[in-house]
């Protein structure tokens, strides 16, 4: 086991896009472009969009976040994000050849909470007078609980929000120190309670493993708390280091983190335990219990996963508004400015923030897709004559190692993932990468598979 784990612990994307950010090339898109993509793409899918909102203040730092953030106590910086961020919408608007309808919305941190009720309320509530909204519209906010008021739960209720994502991580006290990130039992609980009672449908909590410090026995005893209650949907996440990136995680070395494996014996005593608790593993690091939607789209076969992670709704066009955000016309991506000021600036301005971007080749499109469809389906079935001779031959090579310790089935040009192939699923994913297999970089651009 141990060799077998040395082999595969190895840095990987996570696949919430291909190509990956590292691989974009930047000169094959420009604002017009993108603006063109958008506008095809919107005609196409008869103006069904969704919707990424990022709000990324925080007034502490969590040392384990790798998101895009700004650390502030300040809260004078919301009046002149909410309004960059309608400035924003409205370049967008305008571009709508017609009526739009919005199915899917999420707001991501940062800790969107942050931000007073009021102010996410004046913030969606110009976006909402602009469009009509889905029948079976999918809304969700991450929340911190120790920055989310019941005025915050009902007022987005108000609002049409049926789901919430409450972060946890661990609940043990010496973990949460570390990681920064004091949050008490009673804390949680008591933002599910309001989520219950104002009419969510569903409620996912994060849970990490893998953090410094961190044993068995803290999954077990987390795993003990969130029995008490059974929130419909589980993330189960391996904690991605890279200090590279997020300077916050130089608060520790490697040396204080778990091996790879005993981060393999965690994952596995987590979704052992996950199991009996009633709840199914959905792609990667996901589970859910028995009538959840993100359950019942898994089943059915139209999960789908973007740059807010697995999602219930196939769109292909994803506007994505704030600093960093991202926006995917399924032809090409488009990233904003990752600064605050600068995003500011440049939306004040009357220009669209981009940063960087790519456009798909049809190559790039098809690997998409095969991606896609392994990370969400857990199979797939590809056409040889659209692969290159060295996408053949990374098959050939990498494949038989996954066939003989028991992680997929393969056969002719179909492949199928297993139980035991759920946690390297971003691996099995990387032999189709050609961005990946090419690679020289000296350093490494992705956290660890394990």
């Amino acid at each position: 086991m141990l060799d077998l784990l040395k082999k595969f612990d190895i840095p990987v994307p996570r696949y919430t896009s291909y190509p990956t950010v590292p691989y974009w090339n930047k000169d094959s898109l420009t604002v017009e472009l993108w603006k063109e993509s958008l506008v095809e793409r919107f005609k196409e899918d008869k103006g069904k969009f969704s919707l990424y909102l990022h709000l990324p203040f925080c007034e502490n730092l969590c040392t384990f976040c790798a998101c895009n953030k700004r650390i502030t106590k300040n809260h004078q910086v919301e009046q002149p994000y909410i309004s960059a961020m309608i400035k924003e919408w409205k370049m967008y608007h305008q571009l709508f050849p017609f009526q739009s309808e919005l199915q899917e919305l999420h707001l991501g941190g940062g800790t969107p909470t942050f931000f007073s009720a009021s102010n996410l309320t004046k913030l969606l509530s110009v976006i909402f007078k602009d469009i009509s909204i889905s029948d079976s519209k999918e809304f969700s906010i991450e929340v911190h609980p120790n920055y989310t008021s019941e005025d915050h739960i009902k007022s987005l209720a108000d609002l049409g929000f049926n789901r919430i994502s409450i972060g946890v991580q661990d609940f043990d006290p010496h973990v949460q120190f570390i990681i920064n990130r004091i949050q008490s039992f009673e804390s949680t609980v008591e933002v599910v309670k309001w989520a219950r009672q104002y009419g969510y449908q569903s409620i996912n909590v994060d849970l990490v493993y893998g953090l410094p410090f961190q044993k068995e026995n803290h999954i077990s005893h987390t795993l003990e708390q969130i029995a008490r209650f059974l929130p419909e949907r589980i993330a189960f996440y391996s904690y991605a280091h890279v200090p590279w990136k997020s300077k916050g995680q130089r608060r520790y070395t490697e040396k204080d983190l778990p091996t790879a494996i005993e981060k393999w014996s965690m994952y596995q005593l987590g979704r052992e335990r996950l199991i009996e608790l009633g709840y199914r593993a959905i792609g990667m690091d996901h589970f859910a219990l028995s009538g959840d939607a993100m359950l019942k789209s898994f089943d059915n076969g139209n999960l789908h996963r973007n740059f807010m992670g697995y999602t219930t709704n196939e769109n292909k066009l994803l506007i994505g508004l704030g600093a960093s955000a991202i926006g995917d016309s399924w032809n090409a991506f488009f990233q904003n400015e990752k600064i605050v000021e600068h995003y500011q600036e440049r939306v004040n301005q009357g220009e669209f923030p981009m940063m960087g971007g790519h456009f798909l080749s049809s190559k790039d499109q098809y690997t998409r897709r095969l991606i896609l469809d392994l990370m969400c389906k857990g199979k797939i079935t590809w056409q040889p004559e659209l692969l290159t001779k060295e996408d053949i031959k990374s098959l050939e090579k990498e494949l038989p190692v996954f066939v003989l310790e028991g992680m997929v089935e393969w056969e002719g040009n179909s492949l199928r993932v297993l139980p035991k192939g759920d946690l390297l699923i971003r691996n099995i994913a990387s032999v189709f990468d050609a961005y990946l297999r090419s690679s020289n970089h000296s350093h490494p651009l992705f956290s660890k598979a394990i």
